[in-house]
C-alpha cells in the first residue's frame, strides 16, 4: 500500500520479487495509464537537509480502495490506511481545482532528514508557497503543526500560508499564517 508514501523502488521490488528496473518500468506504465502520480519533493538550494524522493499518489482513491479491499469498516479499524487514502484524495482534489486558476501551479511534498513533512506544497510562478497538511482526525494539537512550522521556517519569505485540513467543524488560527480548516472547505 504505497499511496501517500515515498517512492522506494528497491523496497517495492523486494516485496514483489522484481528488480528495480522492472519496478521503474511498471511505475512509468501506471503513470501513463493515469493510475498513479508521483509528487516530486520540494527543495531549496539554501536548505540541504531535504529528502528529494517523490511521493506516490493514487489518481483514483475509490479504485485503490476496491483493489486493496479497503471498505469503510476496514478503514475505520486501520486509521493509518485511512490517513493515506485521505491524503491522496485531498491531493487529487487540489489538482482538479488548480485548473481553474489561470497561473501555472506546481505541486510538491516536503520532507526533511528529520522525517518532518508536509503533505502538499503548492508553488506559484512567483515562487510563493502554500503548504497543506492533511489529518484524518477531528481534534488537533499544536504538535500537528510541526511540519507546517518547519516548512514555514525553511521557505522563509516564500511561505504564504499553512493549512491543516482536518475532520473538524471550525476554522482556527494556530499561529502566524497557520490555520486548521475543515476538510469540507475544499468544496466551499
Amino acid at each position: 500500500f504505497y499511496a501517500g508514501k515515498l517512492v522506494n523502488l528497491t523496497e517495492l521490488g523486494a516485496k514483489l520479487g522484481l528488480d528495480r528496473l522492472t519496478i521503474k518500468k511498471y511505475m512509468a506504465l501506471l503513470e501513463q495509464l493515469f493510475l498513479v502520480e508521483q509528487l516530486p519533493a520540494w527543495h531549496s538550494n539554501e536548505y540541504k537537509r531535504l529528502v528529494k524522493t517523490p511521493k506516490l499518489h493514487s489518481v483514483d482513491t475509490g479504485m485503490m480502495c476496491a483493489v486493496r479491499g479497503l471498505n469503510r469498516e476496514r478503514l475505520l479499524k486501520q486509521p493509518g490506511d485511512f490517513g493515506l487514502v485521505l491524503e491522496s484524495f485531498v491531493y487529487n482534489e487540489l489538482r482538479k481545482q488548480a485548473v481553474w486558476i489561470e497561473e501555472p501551479l506546481n505541486f510538491y511534498h516536503y520532507r526533511d532528514k528529520d522525517k518532518v513533512e508536509v503533505d502538499v506544497i503548492i508553488e506559484n510562478a512567483m515562487g510563493d508557497c502554500f503548504a497543506i497538511e492533511v489529518k484524518a482526525a477531528a481534534t488537533l494539537s499544536a504538535k500537528d503543526f510541526t511540519g507546517l512550522k518547519r516548512f514555514q521556517s525553511v521557505a522563509a519569505d516564500r511561505f504564504k500560508i499553512g493549512i491543516l485540513l482536518y475532520d473538524g467543524d471550525h476554522t482556527t488560527a494556530f499561529g502566524d499564517n497557520l490555520y486548521a480548516v475543515p476538510l469540507g472547505a475544499l468544496w466551499a
